[in-house]
C-alpha cells in the first residue's frame, strides 16, 4: 500500500463526545490508525486498526479511551483512513 492511498483528517472533541465519535468513524470504515491527542498537540495514544479486530479485542482499548475521556476535556482526534 503507498503512502499516497492514505489521508488524514482531525477532528477535535471534547471528552464527553470522545467514545461516540471513535465508534462513529469506526462505523464508516476504512480506518487504519486512530490517533489521540491533547490540546497541545501531545500524543496520548495510538490504536493501529486492522481488518476484522472487533468485539472483545477492542474492550482494552475502549477502557483506555473512556479513562482518557475522563480525564481530558479537549482532544484532537486524528484518523487515517484508506482510500479504495
Amino acid at each position: 500500500m503507498d503512502e499516497k492511498d492514505v489521508h488524514r483528517e482531525e477532528y477535535r472533541v471534547t471528552g464527553d463526545a470522545l467514545v461516540a465519535k471513535i465508534r462513529e468513524l469506526l462505523h464508516e470504515g476504512n480506518v487504519r490508525r486512530i490517533v489521540l491527542k491533547n490540546e497541545k498537540g501531545t500524543t496520548l495514544v495510538e490504536i493501529p486498526l486492522t481488518l476484522g479486530v472487533v468485539g472483545a479485542v477492542l474492550l482494552p482499548v475502549w477502557a483506555a479511551i473512556g479513562a482518557i475521556a475522563a480525564l481530558a476535556a479537549n482532544l484532537i482526534i486524528v484518523v487515517e483512513k484508506v482510500e479504495e
